[in-house]
């Protein structure tokens, strides 16, 4: 499970630091400073299907792309990708750069980010940090609602869907398993209707007064 002050380091896409994570925030929002090296870049396009990202650039500069536009970013700039924006973005500098990343909703950003790194120190990617073919269907099957392909993300995941199957049956998505244990370990239980209650006592109906009805007659004892 993440927490504030992890640091993830990635070869390909750079330093990570949680600020502040999903639990710290009830699901809100991820924060964290992203270090990236001169030859640093996040491993291709993609895209957030319903996640908005936020960069503030610190130090250094950061080029971005963002559907055709390309932006360079320095030091005090702000650039915001909305949700369903293919993007992608690299070092535009000879020095590190350094920039403040929030993600809202949060997701499982965080443990997309830690298998993408667990991924990387595992051999499992090519030189670019793009993950081998099967590693790679499952983790965007995995991470759909985080991430997607930039362009006809519907025929991509039909492609992926078989490549996913074999890479499962190759017994390449335990990982994921374990992922998803985690998930059920710290949601919350939900509150059973009736919960407290003595066991057996069950609250009969209640029928409403018919207008003009007389209560019941209470008799005096001499």
């Amino acid at each position: 499970m993440a927490y504030s002050g992890q640091i993830l380091e990635n070869p390909v896409s750079g330093r990570f630091l949680f600020h502040l994570t999903s639990g710290d925030s009830g699901g809100d929002v991820l924060a964290f400073e992203l270090e990236v090296t001169p030859d640093g870049h996040v491993p291709g396009a993609h895209a957030h299907p319903t996640q908005e990202e936020r960069f503030e650039v610190v130090s250094g500069a950061m080029k971005f792309r963002k559907g055709f536009r390309t932006v360079v970013a320095g030091p005090g700039d702000t650039v915001l990708v909305p949700p369903g924006t293919a993007h992608r973005f690299a070092n535009a500098g000879p020095e590190p750069v350094v920039v403040r990343v929030e993600v809202r909703p949060a997701l499982n950003m965080e443990q997309l980010y830690e298998t993408a790194v667990a991924l990387a120190r595992e051999g499992r990617t090519f030189r670019s940090g793009l993950p081998r073919p099967l590693d790679l269907a499952l983790f965007m099957r995995e991470f759909g609602a985080e991430v997607e392909a930039p362009f006809a993300p519907g025929l991509v995941q039909a492609v992926m869907s078989p490549l996913a199957w074999l890479g499962a049956r190759r017994g390449l998505d335990e990982r994921y398993a374990r992922l998803r244990a985690e998930r059920g370990a710290r949601a919350p239980m939900p509150t059973r209707p009736g919960e407290g209650r003595t066991a057996g006592a069950r609250p009969g109906p209640t029928r409403p007064a018919r207008p003009g009805a007389r209560g019941p007659r209470t008799r005096t004892r001499p």
